[in-house]
């Protein structure tokens, strides 16, 4: 089997299509066979394909793989040490963040919470030290 991208001369279309081999393209093309899924034109020509290699590509998308897993254990690794040590404060991040640091609450313990990045902005220019990580999911584990 092999893939062709071919496109329509009459109307410019490009589409995917497969074939048993080259020969039985030509074939097709020559009795007429082949036609434009946009305009039913048959004037179809095929487009110069590049060639998939596979064993490099598998190999690349190995070591991806491997290394968004690690990624992966590393983050909920710290996102346990977080839940561990620190209070959730949720949506009231911000207002939590300014009481601690303006002397309204005395917190031993840091917080995590959800700000936006507009708030998180704000709490930086008023030298509230704040620091942004990813979260992941349960179900994306």
């Amino acid at each position: 089997m092999i893939k062709y991208q071919l496109t329509c001369k009459k109307c410019h279309k490009t589409f995917d299509s497969w074939f048993a081999s080259s020969r039985e393209f030509e074939k097709l093309k020559k009795m007429k066979l082949l036609s434009c899924n946009s305009c039913n034109s048959s004037r179809i020509e095929k487009s110069v394909m590049s060639p998939r290699i596979s064993s490099q590509l598998n190999l690349k998308n190995e070591k991806f793989d491997k290394k968004n897993i690690e990624v992966k254990s590393k983050i909920k690794e710290f996102q346990n040490y977080i839940e561990k040590n620190l209070d959730y404060v949720g949506e009231n991040f911000s207002y939590e963040a300014r009481s601690i640091h303006y002397g309204d609450k005395k917190n031993k313990k840091g917080i995590y919470g959800k700000a936006s990045k507009e708030e998180i902005t704000e709490l930086r220019e008023e030298g509230i030290e704040t620091t942004m990580i990813p979260w992941l999911k349960d179900k994306e584990n």
